[in-house]
């Protein structure tokens, strides 16, 4: 199966399978303790049907969305992700380039391998950074106002990750960063060569938004040992106010899941937060964003930009949210496993997938815009 075979969310996971190297496809594939969350986060669509309005005339459809002061073509943007280069050289160079082709947003994480200036200078989409706080508070100052030059449009602080989710696929394998692996994990690269060919032969990895910060030159440092070495636990919403009050822009959480959380966040003076459980990567067990949505839109969604992520798969997925009250989803793995299969035509393929099922069901839907989907569109089962 080549990229033109690819036609869904499946298609790519099964390509990208067959071209990475088990550790590597097992940290985008993986998640937390016994998956469950993982599972739940896409099952709980199902949960729920889309009623459809016929004889609307729907001949031309407009997708177009506006979250936290930027405009998106389409209501799905790349999620930041961490280690992009591992999975294809070309990284998060190829995700902004394919985000830009069709004009939604790109994040950029915090252990991303590719400089946020460096980005800023090739590419004029819409860009946010996912941040990590760390204990160094003048480290974290020292990496706002990077960002700040950087012409980072939207600031995202990741709220759910101070201390790492227990990931057993990781752990059975091995995989780390430098890689330091098992002897099961170092066998999946020797049958995959043409992977380490590829990684061998094109610019060497490395984390710049963090290298100059953090020395990890002292050994193999997994993702999460970084995260739970590095990362500051005792983080609390005086923390995160100082934060926004600096940046002085927009600024949204993304990890957010209950109700209390958002009205927090609007009182310190957030534009917008993520409901996310991060791919069900970290607290195994925990709800779902989208069986979350609704009860958080009713209680803060006048108020503040509501955006929510994992568990997308499908453009009907995009449209329940949206009808939910969601301003924007953002997707992770959905374009993952697409750039692992093919780098930047992959990412391409996977966004020109999810534009025109957006725009197919939104015309099944008998709706021409966004803003009329509502929850008289939805019946939960």
């Amino acid at each position: 199966m080549g990229l033109k075979q690819c036609h869904n969310f499946h298609d790519f996971r099964s390509l990208a399978r067959k071209r990475l190297p088990g550790p590597i496809f097992d940290y985008i594939d993986g998640a937390a303790d016994d998956e469950i969350t993982h599972g739940r986060n896409s099952a709980s669509f199902d949960d729920c049907d889309l009623v459809p309005n016929v004889l609307r005339g729907v001949e031309t459809v407009d997708m177009s969305v506006t979250v936290m002061g930027q405009k998106l073509e389409m209501p799905i943007y790349c999620s930041p992700t961490a280690l992009q280069r591992l999975f294809h050289h070309e990284g998060e160079h190829a995700v902004a380039a394919a985000a830009n082709k069709f004009g939604t947003m790109f994040g950029v994480s915090s252990m991303g391998t590719v400089s946020l200036k460096e980005l800023r200078a090739k590419h004029s989409t819409p860009q946010f950074y996912q941040f990590y706080f760390h204990k160094d508070r003048g480290l974290n100052k020292a990496m706002l106002e990077t960002a700040k030059a950087s012409g980072v449009d939207v600031m995202m602080l990741t709220v759910d990750t101070i201390t790492a989710g227990n990931r057993e696929r990781d752990l059975r394998t091995g995989f780390s960063m430098p890689l330091k692996l098992t002897l099961a994990g170092a066998y999946q690269f020797v049958i995959k060569p043409r992977w380490a060919i590829n990684y061998l032969t094109h610019a060497k990895f490395s984390l710049p938004q963090i290298e100059d910060f953090v020395d990890m030159t002292g050994g193999a440092i997994s993702v999460g040992q970084y995260l739970n070495e590095m990362l500051d636990p005792s983080m609390n919403w005086d923390d995160v106010a100082e934060m926004v009050k600096l940046w002085d822009g927009q600024f949204c959480l993304k990890g957010i899941m209950s109700v209390e959380d958002a009205k927090r966040a609007v009182d310190i003076g957030c534009t917008g937060i993520v409901i996310s459980n991060h791919g069900g990567r970290q607290l195994d067990g925990s709800r779902s964003p989208f069986d979350q949505l609704a009860e958080i839109v009713n209680a803060v969604g006048d108020q503040i930009d509501i955006v929510m992520d994992s568990g997308i798969q499908r453009g009907s997925h995009v449209l329940k949210a949206l009808s939910l009250g969601a301003k924007a989803v953002g997707g992770g793995r959905f374009y993952l496993y697409a750039l692992a299969a093919a780098g930047q035509p992959g990412v391409e393929r996977a966004l020109d997938l999810m534009r025109i099922e957006i725009e197919r069901d939104m015309r099944l839907m008998g709706v021409k815009s966004i803003p009329e989907l509502s929850s008289n569109n939805l019946r939960f089962r």
